[in-house]
This record gives C-alpha cells, sequence and structure tokens, in this order.
C-alpha cells in the first residue's frame, strides 16, 4: 500500500458512464477520497458505498471529490451506483492496473484490499487506510477527513 506522504500516481480509467477521468481532474476542485473495494453488489461493498453516500452531501461541501475503484467493469458500477443512489464516481479497473499501482491487490493477485487514502490535490497522499473485513475503520477514516475538512 502507498504509505502517506508519497505522490499518488497519475492514471485514467472509465467511470460508471464510460467517460475516461484521470487523477488529475479528480483533484482539480480539491483533496480526493479515492477508496478501492472488492466488488459490486457485495454485503461489505455495499454497506461501505452506502455509508459514503450517505456523509456524501457533508464532504461535498466541505470540498472533497470521491471516487471508489475496483476491477469490475463499468456497467456493473452503473447498476450499483444506479441501484444505491451512489452520487459519486466509481472507476473500473478490470486490468487492475491502478489497483497494482496503489499496492492493493490482493494475495498472490486474487482480489482487491479495501484501502482508503485521502489525495490533496498536489498528488500528496495526506492519509490512507488498509482494513481488509473492518468496514467500520474505513467509515470513521472519511468521518475524521471530513472533520478535518471541516475546520479548514
Amino acid at each position: 500500500m502507498l504509505q502517506t506522504g508519497s505522490l499518488a500516481p497519475e492514471f485514467t480509467l472509465s467511470n460508471q458512464s464510460g467517460v475516461d477521468i484521470s487523477l488529475t481532474t479528480l483533484i482539480h476542485q480539491g483533496p480526493l477520497i479515492l477508496y478501492f473495494y472488492p466488488a459490486d453488489f457485495t454485503p461489505g461493498c455495499t454497506r461501505e458505498a452506502c455509508s459514503i453516500r450517505d456523509i456524501y452531501g457533508e464532504l461535498h461541501r466541505a470540498g472533497f471529490t470521491v471516487a471508489g475503484v475496483s476491477p469490475q467493469s463499468a456497467v456493473s458500477h452503473q447498476k450499483f451506483a444506479e441501484r444505491y443512489s451512489l452520487p459519486f464516481t466509481l472507476l473500473a479497473d478490470p486490468d487492475k492496473q491502478v489497483i497494482r499501482m496503489f499496492d492493493v491487490d490482493g494475495p498472490f493477485g486474487m482480489g482487491v484490499r479495501r484501502a482508503t487514502f485521502l489525495i490533496d490535490s498536489t498528488r500528496i497522499i495526506r492519509s490512507a487506510v488498509l482494513a481488509d473485513f473492518r468496514i467500520g475503520k474505513h467509515e470513521k477514516f472519511i468521518q475524521a477527513a471530513l472533520a478535518l475538512g471541516n475546520r479548514n
């Protein structure tokens, strides 16, 4: 997993609408919460996405952009976003290129580790958490980022 203080690698992936989105585009408006998750429609990933959805308005008002990355297709992401009314970007990484760039590929190249990064507008990783099965830890991480953003 990339460490706090390191430079986030530039990338471009298709979003749930099939539009290519780069890291530079995502951080253009301010800090980015970039989270990696194993799969659309699984119980843990659905819980995580919905918890972010539920505070998305606050995140947006505080200047944060949110994007999720997993290996499913843009079509799968579109269905997932529609079913759960997700207002943020989901990025398709079927070849796991970006997943490997951020060093969150699962053991022996299987799956994806659940990780969340806070990236500033200069591409510096300001904070990160890796907690594969502890979804609550990711929720607390995002709440802490939101609290910090509200103080600025």
